[in-house]
């Protein structure tokens, strides 16, 4: 199949790595692959760098002109189906499109749980102005199905699928921690998340704080929006000497493999999160909340423990529990790997995706 990816957004978070590692994933099956995206978003850069035939074309907002451009780039290429991503690439190309007898298949992504608005044109942009949606989650598809009238039957959930021979449990914990100048006397708890205010880094930290021990170490993997106002609180707490952030890192691998304990307390926008995901194949347990999807992969009690949104207490205890019990992380972390290897990896995306792109489902 020749398959075209949409891509508005120029921000990087999971729905961009989704995207790429898809499409190696197709690329290596034979398919012809192209991302569409502005010029300086981050998935084009990340694209070229990995080998993907990506082409810039500037669509990053809704106007006649990324209308236009989309038109032409469409009316010039043919391709069997057209992947879209966020909200302004989907209109472009479903406008594009729509009154098209021989066009592409159109398939939706919805990687996020942010509400869907029941105004009549989102209603047709969902209904009729694609052929397909594809959702990260199962209770995002009964979302939609529930808010916003969506035939269950025009939608799949198909969770994002993580690279299981790259995210592995690590050999040596000690050796990783050495290399990169992590403690290895300490019980490390970490968190692999663009720091945006959603993610919940905020009770997180009070948590950690809270807990006022010196065999415990926190983890921030990560760059985004809120760094700075991380940093200072961290500060104003005085914990600094006992928080790690290095920042973004292109390879997070070495980074979760240390880690002891995951903590990713978000409050909203949720799909099934990669982070919980990659933080399972490299055999962690999971400390998170009830948000979008979370539950499809955390199950309390057998991978994990989980905490209420917004609030600092219940991360804390759950962190107490954890810390202080070798023998329920160790029990966690066996059914965190098992279940992933069984249903959250980018084999399994790769070909449920396929079968939705060839009208399968």
């Amino acid at each position: 199949m020749k398959i075209l990816h949409t891509e508005s957004s120029c921000g990087w978070g999971g729905q961009e790595i989704r995207t790429l590692t898809e499409s190696e994933g197709m690329i290596d099956r034979g398919h012809q692959v192209t991302i569409a995206c502005p010029e300086h978003s981050k998935i084009y850069e990340a694209a070229l760098k990995r080998g993907i035939p990506a082409v810039a074309l500037p669509i990053q907002k809704k106007k006649l002109s990324s209308l236009w451009a989309m038109h032409q780039y469409l009316s010039a290429h043919h391709f069997d189906v057209v992947n879209t991503h966020s909200s302004t690439d989907s209109w472009l190309v479903s406008l594009c499109l729509a009154w098209k007898k021989h066009r592409p298949r159109i398939v939706r992504t919805r990687h996020l749980s942010t509400a869907v608005h029941n105004n009549r044109s989102t209603l047709w942009l969902y209904n009729k102005g694609n052929d397909f949606i594809v959702t990260t989650g199962e209770q995002l598809r009964q979302t939609l199905h529930s808010h916003n009238g969506i035939p269950l039957e025009k939608m799949k959930s198909i969770p994002t699928g993580i690279d299981q021979s790259r995210f592995v449990p690590a050999d040596n914990k000690n050796e990783i921690r050495q290399a990169l100048g992590l403690p290895v006397d300490k019980t490390i708890i970490g968190i692999l998340a663009t720091l945006r205010s959603w993610k919940g880094h905020e009770y997180l930290i009070n948590a950690f704080a809270q807990l006022s021990r010196d065999d415990i170490h926190l983890l921030i993997v990560g760059d985004g929006p809120q760094f700075e106002n991380v940093q200072q609180q961290i500060s104003e707490l005085g914990i600094s000497d006992k928080v790690t952030m290095p920042g973004n890192q292109e390879n997070v691998v070495p980074w979760l493999q240390l880690m002891d304990i995951f903590c990713l307390p978000s409050y909203g926008n949720e799909g099934v999160p990669q982070g919980i995901m990659q933080a399972m194949l490299c055999r962690l347990p999971i400390i998170s909340t009830d948000v979008g999807s979370i539950l499809e992969v955390l199950h309390p009690g057998e991978n994990g423990l989980l905490v209420k949104t917004r609030d600092e207490n219940t991360v804390r205890e759950a962190l107490e529990t954890l810390v202080n019990d070798s023998e329920k992380r160790e029990q966690f972390a066996r059914y965190s790997l098992d279940y992933a290897l069984a249903n959250c990896t980018k084999v399994k995306m790769v070909h449920d995706m396929e079968s939705v792109f060839r009208g399968a489902d």
